[in-house]
């Protein structure tokens, strides 16, 4: 063997798992697969997909209905299964923050820094009318809407720069992320509330929106910047 041979790593090859299960009778091979299912799920520290759970349970198998029958198991249990960014997550139940608060001083999820009232909305529009401009954004707010706080959006990864606009010079886009579902407890944006029914109950007016009406007052002078408040 040569020295560089020698100095090569090995190969390692990921380990060989039976996800067939053939040898066992149906009902303890759906036990397994649900032991495997919950055990990638809760090793991981973001929503687990479909396809990385397919890798560890039979061809035939069907995941959602693994998944059901762990919720079903977890029922009771102060915490559960939750479809969320286009997978799956164990979380608290929301009952129990006032525990979690009064042991670590904080909430699961209550890590990322607090949206001021200007960052909420911009992301609010960003999430309905993606992709969208930072202009775009500017001419619904009837004010400038700031580099600054475009990245503290992108700071929590809350937003991503989407494709380039066809309008003139190209602009940068923006677009929610994995994050922003993970979050707010979305699995996906078509659980957003339906932007009409939010009108309709009064909790948002899209002209007061394009007119700037409702966006915070500012009393410092920064009047010409969105989210400047504070910093």
């Amino acid at each position: 063997m040569s020295e560089a041979s020698a100095r090569r790593k090995p190969n390692v090859q990921p380990a060989l798992l039976d996800t067939e299960l053939e040898h066992l009778p149906p009902e303890l091979r759906w036990r397994e697969w649900m032991g495997r299912v919950e055990a990638v799920i809760f090793a991981a520290n973001e929503p687990v997909p479909r396809t990385v759970l397919a890798r560890v349970v039979g061809r035939n198998c069907n995941v959602e209905l693994i998944i059901d029958d762990i919720r079903a198991e977890l029922a009771g249990r102060p915490y559960e299964l939750v479809a969320v960014a286009g997978g799956w997550q164990h979380r608290t139940r929301k009952i129990f923050g006032d525990a979690i608060r009064a042991a670590f001083g904080t909430a699961a999820g209550e890590g990322a820094k607090e949206l001021s009232q200007a960052e909420a909305l911009v992301l609010m529009c960003i999430a309905y009318f993606q992709p969208i401009t930072r202009g775009e954004l500017s001419s619904f707010f009837g004010k400038e809407v700031s580099r600054d706080l475009i990245g503290v959006l992108r700071a929590q990864e809350l937003i991503a720069s989407g494709p380039r606009s066809p309008q003139p010079g190209a602009p940068y886009t923006y677009v929610t992320t994995k994050t922003f579902l993970s979050q707010f407890g979305l699995d996906t944006l078509r659980q957003l509330p339906d932007f009409e029914a939010l009108e309709d109950a009064g909790l948002l007016s899209k002209e007061k929106l394009l007119a700037g009406d409702i966006m915070p007052d500012f009393s410092d002078g920064d009047e010409g910047q969105v989210g400047q408040e504070g910093r």
